[in-house]
């Protein structure tokens, strides 16, 4: 016999949620010592984790270390991602990353300058993580399984995975922030996010016809399977798009070549917290870590589904 009737289970469910939510909102409309609300902390700190998983992935892909030597006292000595090592990239191509890399630092910094933050998360930044998100994206098992550190060409396509995710995340939570520090904040990353994505989708499209090798898979398809990967584990509808895609859903309607992704305007999609989670957990499930975060993301935000979800293994 059941212990619970699938009503009552619903019933629990909501409770809880409903449990959580409240114990969130008194401090949603409190403001801290430089005058910004809660609210806006809470979506100026969610950034820090997909900031520290960019900040580590360049840095170790183009330098060989991390963190812990470039700018230890960003890390609030949380762990040491799992699996980071030196890429073998051409000179170019690791010029670019070390860009990229040093600009996450700043932006680390930036953040955590601006409201309390919190320690690295544990990440996983593995050939192993990066083959699992490739494997589900083409949807068979790839042998050799995908390195994203062997070449320039796999380098560029696991970068493929992560700057954007965050972009969108900026574009989404922009119209949720009250104050004008938070705003002004959010207006400078996303400024050079963005600027970083087009970068590593303009070296991508570059070669868009390649077929990536051993797996006689052009690097358009890459990236055409790995925005739908994302739009499927987001559940919120198409809000990424490859490289290359039918002149019909270019811009205005008339072109291929998708250089940048946006809407049918040409404006960038915004995706919320939860999307966000749902895709870098590779679970489709915001309250189910995994992917880049085998103990999940850290922040009130992604820390409000993770209780939500140990509550409810409790009442199983």
């Amino acid at each position: 016999m059941a212990l619970f009737s699938s009503n009552t289970f619903n019933s629990l469910a909501l409770v809880l949620s409903l449990s959580i939510i409240l114990n969130l909102l008194p401090s949603s409309f409190a403001s801290n010592k430089r005058g910004i609300p809660q609210s806006d902390v809470d979506l100026l700190e969610f950034p820090l984790n997909l900031e520290y998983l960019e900040a580590e992935f360049f840095l170790w892909g183009s330098l060989g270390y991390g963190l812990d030597k470039i700018a230890p006292e960003l890390t609030g000595k949380g762990p040491e991602p799992i699996g980071a090592k030196i890429a073998k990239l051409d000179p170019f191509v690791r010029d670019v990353v070390a860009q990229f890399a040093f600009q996450e630092v700043g932006h680390l910094r930036a953040i955590k300058s601006t409201v309390p933050g919190f320690p690295r998360p544990l990440l996983n930044i593995s050939s192993e993580s990066f083959a699992t998100v490739i494997n589900s994206a083409i949807g068979r098992t790839l042998e050799p399984p995908f390195d994203p550190y062997a070449n320039d060409i796999n380098y560029l396509i696991a970068s493929y995975v992560i700057p954007y995710v965050g972009l969108t995340g900026y574009v989404g939570a922009n119209p949720n922030l009250q104050s004008p520090a938070a705003k002004r904040l959010v207006a400078g990353l996303l400024g050079v996010e963005s600027g970083q994505d087009a970068v590593i989708r303009a070296l991508l499209f570059e070669q868009a016809y390649v077929k990536v090798k051993p797996y006689g898979i052009t690097v358009a398809e890459f990236t055409d399977r790995i925005s739908n990967l994302r739009n499927e584990l987001g559940h919120a509808g198409l809000k990424d798009e490859g490289i290359v895609v039918k002149p019909s859903e270019g811009a205005e309607g008339r072109i291929s070549g998708n250089v940048l992704a946006g809407d049918k305007d040409s404006l960038a999609f915004g995706r919320t917290p939860e999307e966000i989670l749902r895709i870098v957990y590779g679970s489709g499930n915001e309250s189910k870590p995994g992917g880049f975060y085998p103990k999940g993301a850290e922040g009130r935000i992604a820390q409000s589904h993770l209780r939500l979800n140990e509550a409810l293994l409790n009442f199983n």
